[in-house]
Order: structure tokens, then C-alpha cells, then sequence
């Protein structure tokens, strides 16, 4: 069941001594998770920044082994 209007809780960290791109201040980015991707997000000027899928999904496919196929008969 999906509650509208409630807003979930998201932890929210700072990352100290990062400088924001766009307006250059300094220990003023905040990290967090939005739909299992993480965001990097200024609270100065809101600049956001998200790190493509598929960067994610080539640093996880260099470590992965496949252990079987399944193969349903």
C-alpha cells in the first residue's frame, strides 16, 4: 500500500572539504540515495550530480563470476 503525501526518510551525509563545481563553496555537498542510485547534491545552489548506471554497471561487472546458468527444462 503506498502512502501519498508521506515522505520517506532519506540518511543524507556531507562530504568534507568537497567544493561544488558550479558555484565553487566549499563543504557544502551532501550524499545520498534516491532509488538505489547516489546522488551528490549542493545546498548552496542545488546543483545535482548523479553517477550514470552504466559507470555502476561496468565497475560491478568487472567483479562479478558467474557461479551457473540456470536452465529450466
Amino acid at each position: 500500500m503506498f502512502n501519498r503525501g508521506v515522505e520517506l526518510k532519506v540518511k543524507k551525509r556531507f562530504i568534507a572539504g568537497a567544493s561544488c563545481p558550479a558555484c565553487q563553496k566549499v563543504d557544502v555537498m551532501m550524499l545520498y540515495k534516491e532509488h538505489d542510485v547516489e546522488k551528490v547534491e549542493c545546498v548552496e545552489c542545488g546543483h545535482v550530480m548523479t553517477q550514470p548506471k552504466d559507470a555502476v554497471q561496468a565497475s560491478t561487472r568487472q567483479f562479478e563470476q558467474v557461479i551457473g546458468v540456470f536452465k529450466p527444462e
